[in-house]
């Protein structure tokens, strides 16, 4: 992902800072560039503010996997098991429980 882009993102959560969509995308565009540690802030600070923003759990996860903090992301995808479960997401909920399996 390009600087400008986690630029123009980076500016317009600093206008909105509770918006849950920008600051996914940002997480999303500093995970795809390999910015792993700012990127799980980012997923870290949108789930403090939004717990039920589930594929934030699987894509922080996988982030923090990346990140080589394989406990990190266990603990991450347990908490979005739950956080599913509770939003009634059984297709995010598949996916997280898939990736957790796959961790041991």
């Amino acid at each position: 992902m390009s600087q400008s882009r986690i630029d123009a993102l980076q500016s317009m959560l600093s206008q909105d800072p509770n918006n849950s969509f920008v600051r996914y995308g940002l997480a999303q565009a500093l995970a795809s560039g390999g910015q792993y540690p700012e990127a799980i802030a980012q997923y870290r600070d949108l789930l403090a503010r939004d717990a039920g923003y589930v594929a934030a759990y699987y894509h922080g996860g996988q982030a923090l996997e990346k990140a080589g903090d394989i406990d990190g992301a266990r603990a991450l995808y347990e908490e979005g098991i739950d956080a599913c479960t509770r939003k009634g997401d059984l297709h995010t909920r598949g996916e997280i429980q898939a990736a957790l399996d796959i961790l041991g």
